[in-house]
């Protein structure tokens, strides 16, 4: 438990750095993605979405994984959909028991969102689909939580 710990603090440290590299927004949010999916290996699918205020859903951004047909996600749809509409992170252990759930591929077997605010309102999300049942543990929302924070800065 104590090496996953150690290697998720170093995780931390190496996306503030990204996060405060020279690079623009769009080449962050990839190095991220590209980050967690490298360091976790049940984060079999990591990617942004960013918030469509204007028609209140979730729109694709950078990711690494297997392309998916949900380039566009209404608030409350999906688990994506319900983390933006309730402003919550939502860790989903197996989807196969989830009635609001979009299937991005047959191997994911459960999934993690995690809001990003700015100001108090919610201007995107980090999801994560892995291919393991019950892989996420409070560690990994401490994690993605910590990165959402840094993130926010971006926006």
């Amino acid at each position: 438990m104590r090496d996953k710990a150690d290697r998720f603090h170093s995780l931390l440290g190496e996306a503030e750095m990204i996060v405060d590299s020279p690079f623009g927004t769009t080449e962050k949010l990839q190095a991220i993605c590209q980050l967690l999916s490298d360091a976790v290996p049940y984060y079999d699918w990591v990617g942004f979405y960013l918030v469509d205020a204007a028609k209140s859903e979730l729109v694709l951004g950078p990711f690494v994984g297997q392309p998916t047909e949900h380039v566009r996600i209404p608030f409350g749809q999906g688990i994506c959909g319900q983390a933006a509409d309730r402003k919550e992170t939502f860790t989903v252990q197996d989807v196969s028991k989830e009635s609001n759930y979009l299937s991005c591929s047959p191997n994911v077997r459960s999934e993690i969102v995690v809001p990003i605010f700015k100001d108090g309102e919610i201007v995107g999300e980090l999801d994560i689909d892995s291919h393991e049942l019950s892989p996420f543990e409070p560690q990994d929302v401490a994690l993605l939580e910590g990165i959402c924070d840094m993130v926010s800065r971006l926006f």
